[in-house]
């Protein structure tokens, strides 16, 4: 019986692992780290003596937005000085070479994925090179400086414009999107991301309730939620990344 047992539990696990098609991928800050990025909270949360809070809640615009356009403009500029690694190149090559679905779910807010190749890519949490008018809702390609005075592309009205980026206390984008691609996965990936930013960090736990999917954690350490990962690797995304994305690739991680 036991024996017996032990084959179907074999046989189901064979059949998911064969059956796997959607992959989606969640990413933080910990895979552009390594192209030399600075993440929101280096140096213990701060910025020029400032709390990140304090540049990056609707307040925090009402009260000094000059502030948080000189945050958001260096931040933007320093794009222009890093390039992917091959943890992004890796994801890029995954999505164009595997036979199913491959989408990437990024809390980053910015454009290396595009840069490395990938197509397929959610920015939950805004852009940098995006900008947004709070008169006219715009949405719009953005590489510049923005202030006050600085008029809106598409309704050239001044004194509306903002980075289109998710604030504290604001909703992250498209999360009906990411539900659906989610509740559809069959394998989740999560790599470089802390997993204490919510909703995010609860991704883990909606794939867990539908029982379908494989589960893993790619990090530098363990993340918060670590526990409810079937699978971990630990240790630099750009090394952990390409190396598991060819055991996908040869049916061996699946």
């Amino acid at each position: 019986m036991a024996h017996e047992k032990s084959a179907v539990l074999l046989k189901a696990k064979l059949g998911k692992a064969m059956s796997i098609n959607n992959i989606v991928i969640l990413t933080g800050a910990g895979i552009s780290a390594e192209s030399g990025l600075s993440t929101f909270r280096d140096n213990d949360g701060l910025w020029e003596k400032h709390r990140v809070e304090d540049v990056a809640t609707p307040e925090a615009f009402k009260r000094d937005p000059e502030l948080v356009y000189r945050f958001y403009n260096m931040r933007r500029q320093a794009l222009k000085d890093v390039s992917p690694n091959p943890a992004h190149t890796a994801l890029a090559k995954l999505e164009k070479i595997h036979n199913g679905s491959v989408t990437i779910v990024t809390q980053n807010v910015d454009n290396l994925h595009e840069q490395a190749g990938s197509e397929a890519v959610i920015h939950m949490h805004g852009e940098l090179n995006k900008g947004r008018c709070t008169g006219c809702s715009g949405v719009f390609a953005w590489h510049l400086d923005m202030d006050e005075t600085t008029p809106c592309p598409t309704c050239e009205q001044s004194g509306g414009l903002r980075p289109h980026i998710v604030w504290f206390g604001e909703m992250p984008l498209f999360m009906a999107e990411i539900d659906s691609i989610l509740s559809e996965a069959d394998l989740f990936m999560s790599i470089g991301t802390s997993g204490n930013v919510y909703p995010a960090a609860d991704f883990v736990a909606q794939i867990n309730a539908l029982g379908r999917a494989k589960t893993v954690e790619l990090n530098l350490e363990p993340s918060e939620g670590n526990h409810m990962f079937e699978e971990s690797h630990f240790g630099p995304a750009a090394k952990l990344v390409p190396s598991y994305v060819e055991s996908i690739l040869k049916g061996e991680a699946l």
